[in-house]
């Protein structure tokens, strides 16, 4: 039997840069950048006044904030149903950008499958 993981809460501000490799559910803000690697799962709720990354294995799904830009790389899968400052970039993952979503950039296919809802707010 597969083994259940536990999403633990983090709430607060923080300061620097965050790598998260664990399943977490984030109420607060990081005055830096974010990075989710493999094994990481995010539900990101609160406000990054930084860069978010998310790398091979990783798994997010922004609610909140981003100021700057969200770097989906391979292998990584984002659902984007909050608000993206800077550009949404796919360098190979899957990104999907839903309705009532918001990019103030540009989204951007490298490589990887983008789907964006027609209800979404982007730039072209």
């Amino acid at each position: 039997m597969a083994e259940e993981r536990s999403m633990r809460e983090e709430r607060g501000k923080f300061r620097g840069n965050l790598v998260i490799d664990d399943a977490v559910d984030f109420w607060g803000a990081v005055n830096g950048n974010m990075k989710v690697v493999a094994g990481g799962k995010l539900y990101m709720r609160g406000a990054i006044y930084g860069n978010l990354t998310v790398e091979d294995g990783g798994r997010v799904h922004v609610f909140g904030h981003v100021t700057g830009d969200l770097l989906v790389m391979a292998g990584a899968k984002v659902i984007h149903s909050g608000t993206i400052g800077g550009d949404a970039i796919n360098r190979g993952g899957r990104l999907y950008v839903e309705a009532g979503a918001v990019v103030m950039g540009k989204v951007k296919t490298r490589d990887g499958e983008t789907r964006i809802h027609s209800k979404a707010k982007v730039n072209p």
